[in-house]
């Protein structure tokens, strides 16, 4: 039973548009103008699309030359993870003034444990205004937010109200809630799965609260369960401040495909300087090496090798990359490569838990 469960209050943040809206940002005269992060006219991948772009149909991962051709007036701007970085830090500070139970997914969005908050507010969803207030007043972005009584909700909250806008879901409201929501709309189930459902009959959360978790797990496997649970407001994954990084990666998409190994190598070498970089600014170290090769026909393909113990220097990782490239022959020309380190030293440390905290369904939203 719901009633039954630990409830919290969560808020999701989701910042509108991160990337694009850092550009305008720092380029007033982009600013109501579609533009693309990443990616070209005729190569690369975009990372992301203002509102004015996805107006067009333009959105991330799209290729460069189909967004073109969606949208003839389309801009283009370069990424700049660096200043993504650093105004992801001044909206984290942000954070911390209303809680330490901060738990970052990415760069543009976080969830908050704000049950008990450093400003006594009882309202997380006066508490949420009050952030997305401050983001805009200090920083010039805005933001959504979903609040709710766990992460899946508060999740798909945020969603509900985009841009700038901000979805609560009381406790007594997040049943009906989950029944009427459109089955894409549920955090976990991707464009393959929301097709292989719709093809079963399950196209809400009412329909999906009508199958058994023995039908769910037969058709869905080690996912079906958490389906069953999550549609009906169960999901017990507390707000954790000390997420563990589980891998680090970099990739280059070049300007002419390459059909050669050898004119690979230079490309890897500055590849492996880079995840080298960022293994030393975190601090980790990882034993297997991952090469990530996208065909000129945007097939993928990936190869991996654990090694016997952590590696972070970079002639180590390009010699792994490298024996991984000439492991065996390409399927075609290539127009990406990509080297990710996982099974980091990271894993091996452990979190404290957090004892869960157990309120009334009454308290304020």
């Amino acid at each position: 039973m719901l009633s039954d469960l630990p409830i919290r209050k969560i808020i999701h943040v989701d910042m509108d548009a991160f990337y694009a809206s850092v550009a305008q940002l720092d380029n007033p005269d982009l600013k109501g103008k579609a533009i693309a992060v990443g990616g070209s006219e005729t190569r690369g991948v975009i990372s992301a699309a203002s509102y004015e772009a996805r107006k067009f149909g333009v959105k991330s991962a799209m290729s460069g030359n189909m967004a073109a051709k969606l949208c003839p007036e389309l801009i283009f701007v370069k990424t700049d993870f660096e200043r993504y970085t650093q105004i992801s830090k001044q909206i984290r500070t942000i954070f911390f003034d209303y809680t330490d139970l901060v738990e970052p997914l990415s760069l543009d969005e976080a969830y908050l444990d704000v049950t008990q908050n450093k400003k006594g507010n009882p309202s997380a969803s006066l508490i949420a205004e009050e952030i997305r207030e401050r983001i805009f007043n200090e920083i010039g972005l805005t933001a959504s937010a979903g609040i709710s009584i766990n992460k899946f909700i508060a999740k798909v909250a945020s969603d509900y109200n985009k841009p700038n806008g901000q979805k609560t879901v009381n406790p007594e409201e997040v049943i009906p809630f989950l029944e009427a929501l459109d089955i894409r709309k549920f955090y976990g189930v991707g464009k393959v799965t929301a097709e292989k459902m719709y093809q079963k009959g399950i196209f809400t959360g009412l329909d999906l609260k009508q199958k058994s978790i023995e039908y769910l797990e037969t058709h869905f496997g080690k996912s079906g369960a958490y389906y069953y649970h999550v549609v009906r407001g169960i999901h017990t994954s507390e707000v954790k401040p000390n997420r563990i990084r589980k891998s680090l990666a970099a990739e280059r998409t070049f300007s002419e495909n390459l059909s050669s190994e050898v004119f690979m190598l230079e490309k890897l070498k500055h590849i492996s300087e880079e995840v080298s970089r960022r293994l030393t600014k975190n601090k980790v170290a990882g034993k297997t090496v991952t090469l990530k090769i996208k065909y000129s026909d945007f097939s993928l393909q990936t190869r991996s090798k654990t090694l016997p113990y952590y590696i972070s220097n970079k002639d180590l990782i390009f010699d792994t990359a490298k024996s991984l490239l000439y492991q065996e022959k390409l399927n075609n020309s290539v127009r990406l490569l990509g080297i990710s380190m996982s099974n980091l030293n990271t894993e091996t440390k452990k979190v404290p838990e957090k004892k869960s905290v157990s309120v009334q369904l009454q308290f304020a939203f």
